[in-house]
């Protein structure tokens, strides 16, 4: 573990934190000539269209159960995966501007993220096995590599039983261009979306999908292709941030994954394509291009044995909509009514979502869990408002209650649920202080609940090493995702929130600003949506016309 890059991140964690006073640093405005496209293309693959998902079969809790991992995969089926994961989702303008939404989130719906897949046998004769690019504006995959015999057997043997992997990147400048030094958390929360989206997107299709744990980001950059310099030119960067593997067992994965166990691979692989550029211009933001290389992760990841689910509490019958229907439904409100509100049920089902369990989405990134949840209850029936917090680490509710240290608030465990819930501050109204942290918007004051997403900052770090500061985000991201789908389950709306006080909050429930064991990397809001009639919606890909 280098304690330099350790020291690196700490420096970006406080540099890129928002305060009353200031803001982290940024652009200041936004140079719309010089927005990035939001489409990556590799220009001379060849473009194979994927068919589209369809509706009915599965009932949206069926997407917390475990996938089965039929015989064989189909192209109906990753074309479904990759789509309801990171597909377009509708079309949106307003006075004459367009823009497509998807159906994993992203800040500023920039979407960093880049998704791939890597085939370990053919999927059809003109789709064999390799490297392919998803490009979600055609529902298409485009060709980067074709394996050789060789390169396929060495797989094969490193991989047994695995069909595909789905590979993440980040292109960092896409969120830089509008959040400056902050952009590089931003990325990171989508890694945790898009990893979720994919999770669930392949439970409709009842394949289970697993983080491949041990594959270190060199491994990672040379099997998507990401390292070809050639290959991108002047086109921007794309960092490598995981793999996931479509069934098998994960405890025959290899424990480690490194460059060297892929020297055949690279060796017996034909390459193709050429990156587009996304602006014209780019402008350095420092810090974060360190923290990004301080942040690398070298040796795999340590999982954890995740516990059985247990049945979600009196869940009722009319929030299990369509599966599919539900994840391409999904948006992110930009106000909220102010009086609408969770029902108990509602309430508790949500609850049990957010704790870890060996079933989609957890399967997807079963690290120890190092984030518990601040809750802002404004409107949620039979549940007095206040402050509650939902401890979702093992020692999390004892550290915090050390930690603390502020007169004002209490610490009693609530009665009557199944997970660890307890109630910082009774029967009070916590929607303007909800509001003030979240940067003043009002958004965070006029839902049913807002959340602040507490990790467990210095420990996670110390015990993992720098690349943790990537993966808590993507925890809050995973999070995030569950609250998106909840909540429209519900017939509510969700968002993320990723402007923020950091250390207000922190000041605010007590924890010490110096220390910074617990640290608040993301915030959302649950409520009712306020629709924005100006704006017009269309089809996703009505522009196919397949």
């Amino acid at each position: 573990m280098s304690h330099a890059d350790l020291a690196t991140i700490r420096h970006y964690h406080r540099l890129s934190k928002h305060l009353p006073e200031r803001y982290a640093p940024g652009p200041g405005q936004l140079d719309w000539k010089n927005q990035p496209n939001p489409f990556r293309r590799f220009a001379g693959s060849t473009l194979l269209p994927l068919p589209m998902a369809r509706h009915g079969g599965l009932r949206y809790r069926q997407l917390y159960t475990p996938a089965t991992a039929p015989q064989a995969l189909t192209l109906e089926a990753l074309g479904a995966l990759l789509e309801l994961g990171l597909g377009l989702s509708a079309w949106k303008e307003i006075d004459g501007s367009r823009w497509a939404l998807r159906n994993n989130p992203s800040s500023g719906n920039l979407h960093p993220t880049e998704g791939y897949v890597v085939l370990l046998q053919a999927l059809s004769p003109t789709m064999p096995a390799g490297v392919y690019h998803y490009a979600p504006h055609e529902h298409a995959l485009e060709q980067r590599a074709i394996f050789g015999d060789a390169a396929i057997a060495e797989l094969q043997a490193l991989l047994p039983g695995i069909p595909a992997l789905l590979g993440l990147s980040s292109v960092h400048w896409r969120e830089a261009w509008k959040y400056g030094e902050r952009a590089f958390r931003y990325c990171q929360h989508d890694v945790g979306h898009a990893t979720a989206a994919l999770a669930f997107a392949a439970r409709t299709v009842d394949w289970p999908v697993h983080l491949l744990y041990g594959a270190d980001d060199n491994a990672i950059a040379a099997l998507l292709g990401l390292d070809r310099s050639a290959d991108f030119a002047d086109a921007e960067h794309e960092a490598p941030d995981l793999l996931l593997a479509l069934g098998g067992d994960p405890d025959n994965y290899p424990e480690r994954l490194g460059i060297s166990h892929l020297q055949a691979v690279l060796a017996d692989s034909r390459w193709q394509g050429q990156a587009n550029q996304l602006s014209p211009q780019h402008v350095a933001w420092h810090a974060l291009q360190q923290v990004a290389e301080a942040s690398q992760q070298m040796g795999g990841w340590p999982t954890v044995r995740l516990p059985a689910a247990v049945a979600a509490e009196a869940a009722s019958t009319d929030d299990n909509p369509d599966a599919v229907m539900t994840i391409r439904l999904r948006r992110s409100a930009v106000s909220m009514d102010g009086s609408s509100r969770l029902t108990q049920s509602q309430f508790r089902e949500l609850l049990q979502r957010l704790m870890p369990a060996d079933t989609p989405p957890w399967q997807a990134l079963p690290l120890p869990p190092a984030v518990s949840l601040l809750l802002f209850v404004h409107h949620v029936q039979d549940l007095a408002p206040g402050l509650y917090l939902l401890a979702r680490g093992k020692y999390h509710a004892q550290r915090l209650q050390q930690q603390l240290r502020t007169p004002h608030l209490g610490w009693q465990a609530v009665p009557g649920y199944n997970v660890p819930l307890f109630c910082l501050s009774h029967n009070t109204d916590w929607r303007d202080a909800a509001q003030l942290v979240s940067c003043r918007q009002e958004i965070a004051a006029d839902g049913a609940l807002a959340v602040a997403m507490l990790a467990d900052f210095d420990a996670t770090l110390s015990d993992i090493g720098p690349g943790a500061y990537r993966s808590l985000f993507w925890e809050c991201g995973l999070l995030g995702q569950i609250l998106y789908l909840q909540a429209e389950a519900a017939g509510l709306s969700g968002t993320g929130i990723g402007c923020f006080y950091d250390d207000l909050l922190h000041r605010i429930i007590g924890l010490d600003l110096e220390e910074e064991q617990w640290q608040s990397l993301y915030h959302f809001t649950i409520g009712g949506r306020e629709e924005d009639r100006r704006l017009r919606s269309s089809a996703a890909y009505a522009h196919l016309q397949r």
